[in-house]
């Protein structure tokens, strides 16, 4: 696999650190609000890497970290008048529902910074004792002068680079960014009371999780997120590795995903423009908006359109129409099809997470199993060989796991469902008195409510049009 290193700036050939393993850390959400499209993107996008090289063969490692003390939770706190587990609780409890909906695995390790104090504190003892660290009245900075690679991450220059740090009076160096905030409400230290600086939690739990690479020349083989966090933070993150663990790098590449636009503005909460992902779950299911991010390469600043989206899900309604045609074939294995169309996925998400392309494969593929069925409607091996490509899809790309007739009823609430049963179970029963004029009736009635009705050997089904 070929992934573009934001270090290097080119397409770089993954070699893990360990044989048939990969390591990836992918900095998560700081859990003080619902999560928005970035968060979605981010998460789908590493998503298809994650799954990608499962496709290939490898044991994949994969941690999401989450803030769970910071500024904006400690406002809320004051805000709210709730402890820091509270909020902290009910933010993560959302973002996992968020992305069960969208399809994303879950990951081998869920660290939140409180759990690992400790170790923040061991890294930050160590920068004090390796003298790239010092104290200031209101906390433990680093001194960017120390490390001669700082700023080789993000390509900056010095007056690119003090542009996005916290400025200090105090401080030795502009660049120079806080290790540890001293605050006497919070933990125990050696060198004062205090709690982290964000820059600082994910060093420690990647050197935590991942320690049996703390010997090699990187502690992971992988470290992805928003290219928001490109600079200061993932600098930031590579310069205390550096010189808190003898030289190491903290991961051997560096993807970063693009940028979510709202109807051509940069999405921000200062713009009042900041989309939550669960107000886009009521419109459309977690698959359509999955398959929407996915239209676009990650790298790539994807411009968010409810029109946009629509369209997209029309594209995704023919993986589902097709499921349908199948409905009720039982699965019997794998097919010599499948596996060319596995490869063929495969080939493209291993050229830099070619999703666009692999997208397009499906298009193909579902465009030729139609045909097939249009010839034949009993052809076994064209059903055969969709219901094995579905799941091909399902493994790689995340979409083609829902129910095809539930799919179609996104939006509809309980009740409404309900009240579709009821009127459907009373043209059963009209029909089967041959009362075929109520029957007709009732299928006008609910087409007349946007609900169409379909009789298959299963049952009758219903789809919202």
């Amino acid at each position: 696999m070929y992934i573009y290193d934001s270090k290097t700036k080119s397409k770089t050939k993954l070699e893990p650190i360990n044989s048939g393993e990969v390591s990836i850390y992918l900095c998560g959400p700081t859990v003080y609000d619902d999560a928005h499209l970035g968060h979605a993107r981010s998460a789908v996008s590493f998503d298809i890497l994650r799954r990608a090289l499962m496709g290939l063969g490898y044991e994949v490692k994969f941690a999401r970290n989450y803030t769970d003390i910071d500024d904006k939770i400690i406002k809320k706190m004051q805000e709210s008048k709730e402890s820091l587990e509270q909020i902290t609780a009910h933010y993560i409890a959302g973002y996992e529902a968020d992305m069960a909906a969208l399809n994303v695995l879950e990951p081998s390790f869920k660290p939140r910074a409180t759990e690992y104090i400790g170790s923040m504190i061991s890294l930050i003892e160590s920068l004090l004792k390796n003298g790239v660290a010092y104290r200031l009245d209101d906390g433990i900075y680093f001194n960017t002068q120390k490390d001669s690679a700082y700023l080789s991450l993000s390509g900056r220059t010095d007056i690119d680079a003090q542009a996005r740090v916290e400025n200090s009076v105090d401080k030795l160096n502009q660049k120079d960014f806080a290790l540890w905030k001293f605050d006497d409400s919070w933990y125990d230290a050696p060198f004062g009371k205090g709690r982290p600086g964000w820059h600082t939690e994910c060093v420690a739990m990647i050197a935590d999780i991942f320690k049996q690479n703390s010997q090699k020349s990187a502690l992971i083989d992988i470290h992805a997120g928003g290219v928001d966090l490109l600079f200061p933070h993932h600098e930031n993150e590579a310069a205390q590795c550096r010189c808190g663990y003898a030289g190491a790098n903290l991961a051997n590449l560096w993807l970063h995903n693009g940028f979510i636009n709202i109807n051509n503005e940069k999405m921000s909460k200062s713009l009042g423009n900041s989309f939550f992902l669960k107000d886009a779950l009521v419109l459309f299911a977690g698959e359509v908006i999955r398959f929407y991010l996915m239209s676009a390469h990650y790298r790539a600043h994807f411009n968010y359109t409810l029109d946009d989206l629509s369209a997209s899900k029309k594209r995704l309604d023919k993986l589902y129409r097709l499921k349908k045609r199948i409905y009720g074939v039982n699965d019997n294995g794998k097919s010599d099809e499948a596996e060319k169309f596995k490869a063929e996925l495969l080939e493209a998400l291993s050229d830099d997470l070619n999703t666009s392309k692999a997208l397009a494969i499906l298009d193909e593929k579902i465009k030729s199993i139609n045909e097939a069925l249009d010839t034949n409607l009993k052809d076994k091996i064209a059903k055969q060989s969709a219901i094995s490509c579905i799941k091909v899809a399902s493994e790689l790309l995340g979409i083609g796991q829902m129910d095809a007739f539930e799919y179609f009823q996104h939006g509809v609430n309980d009740e409404q469902k309900e009240r579709i049963q009821k009127l459907i179970k009373a043209r059963e029963a009209a029909k089967a008195q041959k009362d075929y004029v109520s029957a007709d009736s009732i299928r006008s009635e609910l087409e007349s409510e946007g609900v169409a009705i379909q009789d298959t050997p299963n049952g009758t089904m219903w789809e919202k049009i």
